[in-house]
């Protein structure tokens, strides 16, 4: 698992200091990526720009349905998007706190944070295999396309239910395939990220 951890936190961490290795271009941009998988320019317009990396494959907020007051995890929160949106719909009494492993996306969304005076959304460092919260603190989890990067999927489900308090609710969106992928493309490191 740590070899799969520093693959992934490699791949990002190029991704946002050079987006040219993501699949944004100038043509295919990052609000058109995100629309492209469920967020309205609606939604786009209420979080900072910056926060959206067009690295997504869903928007768990359809259907996480988030009330105000509620305490949201987002696993592997990246540059913030599904925070922010996750503080809007929350509100002021509302928490939103984002997980990621990565330090330069977690130096990103703070400062985004900071920078927008946004106070009720944190991120803090930590593996989605090894949630940096308590037991039953949080209303609902989300995550977006970071599931599928773990090589210990039971683990992040445990850690999942032992964060939620009970009766909480869970979106994910994420890529699942449907049949065994050739052995070259196993082994091959690249193939961990997105």
């Amino acid at each position: 698992m740590p070899e799969i951890h520093d693959q992934v936190r490699k791949d990002y961490q190029k991704i946002l200091l050079d987006p040219s290795n993501s699949l944004v271009t100038d043509t295919n941009t990052a609000d058109t990526m995100s629309a492209s998988v469920g967020y309205t320019a609606e939604e786009l317009a209420l979080v900072p720009a910056e926060a959206n990396l067009g690295l997504g494959c869903g928007n768990p907020l359809i259907a996480a349905d988030l009330q105000p007051g509620e305490v949201v995890i987002d696993l592997g929160s990246g540059a913030g998007l599904d925070c922010f949106l996750a503080g809007v719909k929350i509100g002021r009494r509302g928490r939103a706190i984002g997980v990621d492993m990565t330090p330069e996306m977690l130096s990103k969304a703070r400062d985004i944070a900071k920078k927008n005076r946004i106070r009720n959304v944190e991120f803090r460092l930590g593996e989605i295999e090894n949630l940096p919260a308590a037991d039953n603190c949080a209303d609902v989890c989300i995550s977006n396309c970071v599931i599928n990067l773990s090589d210990n999927k039971p683990r992040v489900y445990r850690e999942i239910f032992r964060v939620l308090k009970p009766g909480g609710r869970l979106s994910i969106c994420d890529i699942v395939i449907m049949k065994e992928l050739p052995e070259e493309m196993q082994d091959n490191p690249d193939m961990h990220s997105c």
